[in-house]
């Protein structure tokens, strides 16, 4: 029989290993989709890992995070990313656990379509390091609506109807079965 304090380290060590995994996944996803434009899972990811994770869902969102400045260099443009992805964590964070298991999925739905149509809106700050012209910025941001944000919200409509409930479930059914005794 294994003491608390070993216990303790042991389920730390598996969650570390087990956000890592789900970080990597998040890349993983984003990199196999870039043929499709501006349509991916990582926000459907974000949700899910919140649902199950709550607060240390950041772990492995910080992780995707850190792995696109890796790999695509820690540029102006990965600054946004640095709360991009907690906005959208903050939003399913705020949702009442006490709503009804049916609604509060389609609230989750519905935040992910709108971080996707809001994309380009926040991250407008950013952009504003490049060129502070308002009116650029204006033109930009309204230029990304149609051309990226709503193909990004549809991708993450879809992607949330289909993916939310199911991913949800199965990762705390695995997080019940994982966790160590």
């Amino acid at each position: 029989m294994t003491s608390p304090k070993k216990r303790n380290s042991l389920e730390r060590l598996r969650l570390l290993a087990v956000f890592a995994m789900l970080g990597v996944i998040m890349y993983i996803s984003d990199i196999l989709m870039e043929f499709l434009p501006n349509v991916h899972i990582v926000g459907v990811l974000t949700v899910v890992y919140t649902i199950v994770y709550r607060v240390k869902a950041l772990v492995p969102i910080y992780i995707y995070v850190f792995l696109n400045g890796l790999f695509s260099g820690f540029g102006i443009w990965w600054l946004a990313y640095l709360y991009i992805w907690t906005m959208l964590w903050g939003a399913v964070m705020l949702v009442p656990r006490r709503l009804g298991e049916r609604p509060r999925y389609i609230v989750y739905i519905v935040l992910c379509t709108l971080h996707g149509l809001c994309f380009g809106l926040l991250y407008a700050p950013v952009q504003m390091l490049y060129n502070s012209d308002l009116e650029y910025i204006i033109a930009w941001v309204a230029v990304g609506f149609v051309t990226a944000d709503i193909y990004h919200a549809i991708g993450n409509c879809i992607f949330g109807i289909l993916l939310i409930y199911p991913l949800s479930r199965l990762l705390i059914r695995l997080e019940g079965k994982m966790k160590i005794a």
